[in-house]
Protein backbone atom coordinates (compact mmCIF):
# COMPACT_ATOMS: atom_id res chain seq x y z
CA UNK A 1 0.00 0.00 0.00
CA UNK A 2 1.29 3.45 -0.92
CA UNK A 3 1.26 6.35 1.53
CA UNK A 4 1.63 10.07 0.96
CA UNK A 5 4.32 11.72 3.09
CA UNK A 6 5.39 15.33 3.37
CA UNK A 7 9.01 15.94 4.31
CA UNK A 8 11.05 19.06 5.04
CA UNK A 9 14.71 19.19 4.05
CA UNK A 10 17.14 21.61 5.66
CA UNK A 11 20.86 22.32 5.38
CA UNK A 12 23.15 25.07 6.65
CA UNK A 13 26.60 23.44 6.48
CA UNK A 14 28.73 22.76 3.43
CA UNK A 15 27.27 22.95 -0.07
CA UNK A 16 23.65 23.49 0.94
CA UNK A 17 22.26 23.15 -2.59
CA UNK A 18 24.13 19.88 -3.17
CA UNK A 19 23.01 18.57 0.23
CA UNK A 20 19.35 19.10 -0.72
CA UNK A 21 19.87 17.47 -4.14
CA UNK A 22 21.63 14.48 -2.57
CA UNK A 23 18.87 14.11 0.02
CA UNK A 24 16.26 14.12 -2.78
CA UNK A 25 18.28 11.49 -4.64
CA UNK A 26 18.43 9.32 -1.50
CA UNK A 27 14.69 9.76 -0.94
CA UNK A 28 13.95 8.70 -4.53
CA UNK A 29 16.19 5.63 -4.23
CA UNK A 30 15.21 4.32 -0.83
CA UNK A 31 11.91 5.88 0.23
CA UNK A 32 9.73 6.34 -2.84
CA UNK A 33 8.64 8.55 -5.68
CA UNK A 34 8.81 12.31 -5.20
CA UNK A 35 5.47 13.72 -6.37
CA UNK A 36 5.93 17.44 -5.64
CA UNK A 37 8.84 19.59 -4.55
CA UNK A 38 8.88 23.21 -3.44
CA UNK A 39 11.25 25.97 -4.34
CA UNK A 40 14.32 26.38 -2.15
CA UNK A 41 14.07 28.98 0.61
CA UNK A 42 16.87 30.62 2.54
CA UNK A 43 15.85 30.82 6.18
CA UNK A 44 17.18 31.95 9.53
CA UNK A 45 18.19 29.28 12.07
CA UNK A 46 15.33 28.46 14.44
CA UNK A 47 15.83 27.52 18.08
CA UNK A 48 19.54 28.39 18.20
CA UNK A 49 21.96 31.19 17.30
CA UNK A 50 24.09 30.81 14.16
CA UNK A 51 25.23 33.07 11.35
CA UNK A 52 24.78 30.36 8.70
CA UNK A 53 21.33 30.52 7.09
CA UNK A 54 19.54 27.33 6.09
CA UNK A 55 18.28 26.21 2.73
CA UNK A 56 14.88 24.56 3.22
CA UNK A 57 12.65 22.68 0.82
CA UNK A 58 9.42 20.71 1.25
CA UNK A 59 8.43 17.70 -0.77
CA UNK A 60 5.64 15.19 -1.10
CA UNK A 61 6.58 11.58 -1.74
CA UNK A 62 4.77 8.29 -2.12
CA UNK A 63 6.12 5.41 -0.06
CA UNK A 64 5.32 1.83 0.89
CA UNK A 65 7.35 2.19 4.11
CA UNK A 66 5.72 2.28 7.53
CA UNK A 67 6.32 5.45 9.60
CA UNK A 68 9.01 3.65 11.62
CA UNK A 69 10.73 2.31 8.49
CA UNK A 70 10.54 5.79 6.96
CA UNK A 71 12.28 7.31 9.99
CA UNK A 72 15.02 4.64 9.87
CA UNK A 73 15.62 5.29 6.17
CA UNK A 74 15.73 9.06 6.75
CA UNK A 75 18.38 8.54 9.44
CA UNK A 76 20.42 6.42 6.99
CA UNK A 77 20.21 9.15 4.33
CA UNK A 78 21.19 11.86 6.84
CA UNK A 79 24.15 9.79 8.07
CA UNK A 80 25.38 9.13 4.50
CA UNK A 81 25.29 12.90 3.93
CA UNK A 82 27.36 13.64 7.03
CA UNK A 83 24.69 14.43 9.61
CA UNK A 84 25.98 14.13 13.15
CA UNK A 85 23.21 14.02 15.73
CA UNK A 86 23.91 15.79 19.01
CA UNK A 87 22.44 14.30 22.12
CA UNK A 88 20.97 16.64 24.75
CA UNK A 89 22.96 17.06 27.94
CA UNK A 90 21.01 15.65 30.88
CA UNK A 91 21.83 15.13 34.51
CA UNK A 92 22.73 11.55 35.32
CA UNK A 93 19.81 9.29 36.01
CA UNK A 94 17.24 11.63 34.49
CA UNK A 95 15.13 11.07 31.42
CA UNK A 96 15.96 13.68 28.82
CA UNK A 97 13.66 14.29 25.89
CA UNK A 98 14.66 17.81 24.90
CA UNK A 99 15.86 18.49 21.39
CA UNK A 100 19.26 19.95 20.57
CA UNK A 101 19.12 22.42 17.68
CA UNK A 102 22.37 22.91 15.83
CA UNK A 103 23.90 23.46 12.41
CA UNK A 104 23.80 20.42 10.14
CA UNK A 105 24.68 19.23 6.66
CA UNK A 106 21.18 17.82 6.24
CA UNK A 107 18.02 17.43 8.25
CA UNK A 108 14.94 15.59 7.01
CA UNK A 109 11.77 15.98 9.06
CA UNK A 110 8.58 14.00 8.60
CA UNK A 111 5.80 16.59 8.56
CA UNK A 112 2.81 14.39 7.64
CA UNK A 113 2.26 10.71 6.88
CA UNK A 114 -1.12 10.49 5.17
CA UNK A 115 -3.44 12.03 7.77
CA UNK A 116 -2.12 9.75 10.48
CA UNK A 117 -1.56 10.86 14.06
CA UNK A 118 1.28 9.00 15.77
CA UNK A 119 2.96 9.97 19.03
CA UNK A 120 5.61 7.58 20.36
CA UNK A 121 8.97 8.12 22.08
CA UNK A 122 10.73 7.76 18.72
CA UNK A 123 8.33 9.48 16.36
CA UNK A 124 5.71 12.22 16.39
CA UNK A 125 3.47 12.66 13.34
CA UNK A 126 2.39 15.23 12.39
CA UNK A 127 5.57 17.08 13.28
CA UNK A 128 4.73 18.68 16.65
CA UNK A 129 6.13 22.15 15.86
CA UNK A 130 5.43 22.56 12.15
CA UNK A 131 2.62 25.06 12.82
CA UNK A 132 5.09 27.31 14.74
CA UNK A 133 7.71 27.54 11.98
CA UNK A 134 7.54 29.77 8.91
CA UNK A 135 10.56 27.96 7.42
CA UNK A 136 8.38 24.85 7.33
CA UNK A 137 5.02 26.36 6.46
CA UNK A 138 6.12 28.58 3.57
CA UNK A 139 7.58 25.78 1.39
CA UNK A 140 4.84 23.36 2.49
CA UNK A 141 2.18 25.91 1.55
CA UNK A 142 3.72 26.14 -1.92
CA UNK A 143 3.07 22.44 -2.64
CA UNK A 144 0.10 21.61 -0.37
CA UNK A 145 -1.87 24.70 0.74
CA UNK A 146 -5.12 22.75 1.14
CA UNK A 147 -3.65 19.78 3.06
CA UNK A 148 -5.60 19.48 6.31
CA UNK A 149 -3.56 19.20 9.52
CA UNK A 150 -5.08 16.14 11.23
CA UNK A 151 -4.74 17.55 14.76
CA UNK A 152 -5.59 21.23 14.27
CA UNK A 153 -8.14 20.56 11.49
CA UNK A 154 -6.90 23.54 9.49
CA UNK A 155 -5.33 23.66 6.03
CA UNK A 156 -1.64 24.49 5.73
CA UNK A 157 -2.53 27.88 4.20
CA UNK A 158 -4.46 28.85 7.36
CA UNK A 159 -1.66 27.62 9.63
CA UNK A 160 0.74 29.88 7.74
CA UNK A 161 -1.57 32.89 8.16
CA UNK A 162 -1.87 32.18 11.90
CA UNK A 163 1.86 31.56 12.47
CA UNK A 164 3.54 34.03 14.85
CA UNK A 165 7.09 33.17 13.81
CA UNK A 166 8.89 36.25 12.48
CA UNK A 167 11.92 34.38 11.10
CA UNK A 168 13.09 35.37 7.64
CA UNK A 169 12.09 33.06 4.79
CA UNK A 170 13.23 34.12 1.31
CA UNK A 171 12.59 32.16 -1.89
CA UNK A 172 15.78 31.82 -3.91
CA UNK A 173 16.51 30.69 -7.44
CA UNK A 174 19.33 28.22 -7.89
Amino acid sequence: MQHSVFLLLGSNLGDRERNLLMACSGISKSIGTILKISSVYETEPWGFEDNSPFYNQALEAETALSPEELLQEIHRIEKRLGRVRQEPECSSGSVCSSTVYSSRTIDVDILFYDSRILFTEELMIPHPRLHERRFTLVPLNEIAPAFMHPVYRKPVSDLLLMCNDKGGVKRISL
